[in-house]
């Protein structure tokens, strides 16, 4: 224990934190992602997905489990640039772009734009703030009806919108953070970066059209009340 909470302050230390949290929030996203992809298979599907997840009886302590480490993600992250800042207190006369990308220049800023996100999401669909009309609504078997809450939500060109640009976004912050995830490790050779860089950017695509689909189909009418 001793030795955790030394190899913890230092920038090594957290910076691998920073790496296992950022993954295990992925693995988070991509069930998430497939889980909401039940949506395309109708209410049944997607209500009845709903319906077994909120019944779990792990449900709470998976939801404990996933606000600490998000919350560990958000403070390390923080943490690391405000470190990274004091130790260059003199900017660049001129910014060096040709160095790092849009993604890595402005990783704490979009992970900021993404912890206000989730804040939304939860007031939106777990609470229902947002959507309170049709948060209460039951299906025929008497089930909360997410297929109508959700369908109902992104009719709304501004909620539609809000996911799409926000699900890019996201994009751009898992975009950095994996491929800064093999540095971290010491997983980065000229041999195979290009491999990382192309698998990378194959993940994070299937992310944001798979997340971004589901508001477009349902805008669009593809997706609706009538659909089964």
């Amino acid at each position: 224990m001793h030795r955790l909470i030394r190899l913890f302050s230092t920038s090594i230390g957290r910076k691998l934190v920073l790496a296992v949290t950022g993954l295990m929030l992925l693995g988070f996203l991509l069930g998430h992602m497939l889980g909401n992809m039940t949506l395309l298979q109708g209410p049944e599907a997607i209500n009845s997905y709903a319906a077994w997840l909120q019944g779990h009886p792990a449900l709470w302590f998976m939801r404990s489990g996933l606000a600490l480490v998000f919350g560990i993600h958000v403070y390390v992250a923080i943490a690391l640039a405000l470190e990274n800042r004091s130790a260059r207190p003199i900017r660049y006369a001129t910014s060096p772009t040709y160095q790092t990308s849009w993604a890595s220049r402005y990783m704490v800023f979009s992970g900021l734009l993404v912890l206000a996100f989730v804040v939304y999401h939860l007031l939106h669909f777990t609470f229902g703030v947002v959507s309170l009309e049709s948060y209460g609504a039951l299906d025929s078997a008497g089930r909360h009806d997410v297929y109508a809450m959700v369908v109902n939500s992104f009719r709304n060109p501004w909620i539609c919108s809000s996911y799409v640009v926000a699900m890019n976004l996201i994009g751009l912050h898992l975009l950095h953070g994996t491929r800064s995830l093999f540095q971290t490790v010491g997983i980065n050779h000229d041999s195979y970066n290009s491999t990382i860089r192309i698998a990378s950017l194959v993940l994070v695509a299937i992310f944001v059209i798979g997340n971004c689909s589901l508001p477009i189909l349902v805008f669009t009418g593809v997706i609706g009340l009538s659909g089964g």
